[in-house]
């Protein structure tokens, strides 16, 4: 058994010393790994970094992470995964990381992921330079992923994203956000090569549930959705569950 503990939109600023650890204190006795799916910080200041990593220390458990686009905000994202990485952090852009948990070899792919829609609603690189070098971003990080998977060797295999690869984990989000919420190309990838989860974030009214076409589950895990301080996913021979947080007490909106 993998017990992964997730949780992503953590928006960490200044102001959040001592918020988040109280609340992480005991994952270590529920969850074998913490996984973040991106938007660690407020607005992508470095020293916003900082108080996340401060708050992450001392959990006893390794801990994986991917940017989001409010850690890009300030144009310095090398900078806020640096401030992690020093403190422990795996943050990954179009890398892997394979992790030994109770013998079984838990490989994780990350990456921000990007936007651009879903299957017969998605931009195409066609026209100006700018809309063709969004939908190139797309494709890029995309086509990075696949080439981590390919080589990824692992018993059980994470696709960790911060932007949704499926329509099911935004409904209620308006319609007209799903866009810029994320891209089926990623889906694609992960049917491809038949991961056995997804996880991700950024869309705060979206659902927590949902599937690949080929059936790969996808949780969304932007903590105004989990509503709670982590989701645990619990891999077992028969399959995929869901334990509750340690924390009983939802997470007021």
């Amino acid at each position: 058994m993998i017990r992964i503990a997730a949780v992503g939109d953590v928006h960490a600023g200044l102001d959040s010393v001592g918020t988040i650890g109280p609340r992480l204190l005991d994952l270590a006795a529920v969850a074998d790994v913490l996984l973040l799916a991106g938007d660690l910080t407020k607005g992508g200041e470095p020293e916003e970094a900082s108080v996340l990593a401060g708050e992450l220390t001392g959990l006893g458990l390794p801990i994986v992470a991917v940017l989001g686009n409010h850690d890009h905000h300030a144009d310095r994202p090398d900078e806020v995964a640096a401030r992690l990485t020093d403190m422990g952090v795996q943050v990954l852009e179009g890398s892997s990381t394979v992790l030994e948990v109770e013998g079984v070899r838990l490989g994780v792919v990350g990456a921000k992921g990007f936007a651009g829609g879903f299957e017969g609603a998605s931009a195409t690189a066609f026209g100006e330079r700018e809309m063709k070098d969004f939908v190139d971003h797309t494709k890029e990080r995309a086509n990075a992923v696949d080439r981590e998977l390919v080589r990824l060797d692992a018993d059980v295999r994470v696709l960790l994203l911060h932007y949704a690869p499926v329509r099911d984990t935004l409904l209620g989000e308006p319609t007209e956000l799903y866009p810029w919420l994320g891209s089926y190309l990623f889906a694609e990838v992960a049917d491809r090569h038949g991961v056995d989860l997804v996880l991700h974030g950024h869309a705060h009214a979206g659902t927590e549930k949902g599937n690949t076409p080929a059936g790969i589950p996808v949780r969304n895990v932007a903590m105004p959705v989990i509503r709670r301080p982590y989701a645990v996913y619990e891999f077992q021979e028969d399959g995929l569950t869901v334990s509750a947080a340690s924390e009983d007490e939802e997470l007021t909106a």
